[in-house]
């Protein structure tokens, strides 16, 4: 076991989970330990509340992610996203679908076989997924989300070639389930710019993945229901200690699912964004109890994928930003 615990040393990995939980020094470009992010806000009106509530608890929101896909937004949903989301200088993030779990395979609802539900079922769909980044990125978003290794890497290529803005962004579904230190650094080799690492990990196996990655770490400091369900929100300064640069990311527990999302469930979405924006004043009032001494962004802030304002939909997505 200690050859291969070497072994692992030589290729610039720890040699085993990082137990006693070593402070990170690596920072985000502005010097910041950690940043702040809303999940699931699922269209302009859900982003127009996290902003509401942001102003009203007096707390900084870097950025906002969706779940339900570029696929299900209209170009004006998509600008309107671009639009508030620019006004603050903040990055909105939308995922790149459709999935095998949507699609008319079986495997993905099966029992054993639900670990494919985040994979792109043939290359027709890859296709799909690539269509969704080449549209959000035609729209002036500069994030998407993706769960699947491939697309990461073909939309690396297209991003070098100039198929995609070369300011384009791609940040890893938790669905991904990358979840230890060899993993996460592949996936940064393939592209990634920021990773989110499954709900359940401890502050060890965290800390041991920090050692491995540059990138930021998305961490979960309460998962959804179906993530797991976890409440960690007295963890967050050892989160915020050992995974710099993280962003720390406050789910709902309790909550109905909202894959895919619309206008018959908008009221409860609203009411879900509502809730994690107090859930991130409770989490940050802890942060600034027990470790005052953190450091997080101001807006605007260096490495964020701010979109781009005023763009007219049908414009290309090329590498000069349109």
């Amino acid at each position: 076991m200690e050859r291969t615990r070497a072994f692992l040393t030589r290729l610039g990995l720890p040699a085993r989970d990082a137990h006693e939980l070593p402070t990170s020094t690596k920072r985000f470009p502005d010097g910041a330990q950690y940043r702040v992010e809303i999940p699931s806000t699922e269209g302009p009106r859900a982003l127009d509340i996290v902003l509401e509530e942001a102003d009203r608890y007096g707390i900084t929101i870097h950025r906002v992610s969706q779940g339900s896909g570029v696929m299900l937004q209209t170009d004006e949903e998509i600008l309107d996203f671009a639009r508030l989301a620019a006004a603050r200088a903040m990055e909105v993030s939308l995922f790149a679908r459709p999935l095998a779990a949507w699609d008319i395979g079986a495997m993905a609802v099966a029992a054993a076989g639900r670990v494919v539900g985040p994979r792109l079922r043939g290359q027709d769909q890859l296709v799909y997924c690539l269509e969704d980044v080449k549209r959000a990125a035609g729209l002036g978003i500069r994030s998407v989300l993706l769960a699947d290794e491939g697309a990461l890497w073909v939309a690396d290529e297209m991003r070098r070639a100039g198929e995609l803005p070369r300011d384009m962004q791609f940040k890893i579904s938790v669905m991904m389930g990358s979840a230890n230190p060899a993993a996460v650094r592949l996936m940064e080799r393939l592209g990634a710019s920021t990773f989110n690492i499954p709900t359940d990990l401890t502050l060890a196996q965290i800390a041991a993945i920090r050692q491995a990655v540059d990138i930021p770490l998305d961490v979960y400091v309460e998962a959804p229901d179906d993530l797991g369900g976890f409440v960690r929100l007295y963890e967050i300064p050892d989160l915020v200690r050992v995974a710099a640069p993280v962003y720390i990311k406050f789910g709902l527990r309790n909550a109905p699912n909202l894959y895919p999302s619309g206008e018959h469930l908008e009221q409860t979405a609203i009411a879900m964004s509502r809730e994690r924006v107090r859930r991130a004043r409770l989490g940050l009032d802890l942060l600034q109890r027990y470790y005052p001494e953190a450091a997080g962004s101001r807006l605007p802030a260096p490495g964020l994928a701010v979109p781009l304002a005023g763009v007219t939909a049908g414009e290309p997505a090329g590498s000069d930003g349109a």
